[in-house]
């Protein structure tokens, strides 16, 4: 896969909840910095830590709205729409950068307001 189409698949299996799937994107020495969970190294350490993301959203949506993608580098603007197990209502924009090689995700972060997820994570 090229970089468009791993950025594609990303948000179509993030917004099926298909998170093995998903992480199955990444490289097995992937890098990610995540606005909430922080630093996080390794695929299989996603792997893990997406387990739990069942348990946190009833509905979860990451629409991308505007993709820029050269060579090996892609940032996307996307929308995420979700409601927490709990009822809690997530409206956030976010910018995601990646960074793709071989066909898989080795850099990724993400930006946003962390203020919506706020009651999702109890605070």
């Amino acid at each position: 896969m090229n970089t468009r189409d791993v950025v594609t698949r990303y948000y179509e299996l993030a917004n099926t909840g298909d998170w093995d799937r998903w992480c199955d994107l990444f490289a097995p020495e992937q890098v990610m910095d995540e606005q909430l969970a922080g630093h996080v190294e390794g695929r299989e350490t996603l792997r893990e830590m997406m387990k739990g993301f069942p348990s946190m959203y009833a509905r979860f949506a990451n629409v991308p709205v505007h993709v820029v993608v050269e060579g090996e580098q892609a940032a996307v603007i996307s929308h995420i729409s979700a409601q927490s197990v709990g009822g809690a209502s997530v409206e956030a924009d976010v910018c995601n950068y990646f960074r793709i090689v071989g066909g898989q995700i080795t850099y990724m972060s993400n930006h946003h307001d962390s203020v919506p997820f706020a009651p999702v994570q109890g605070k």
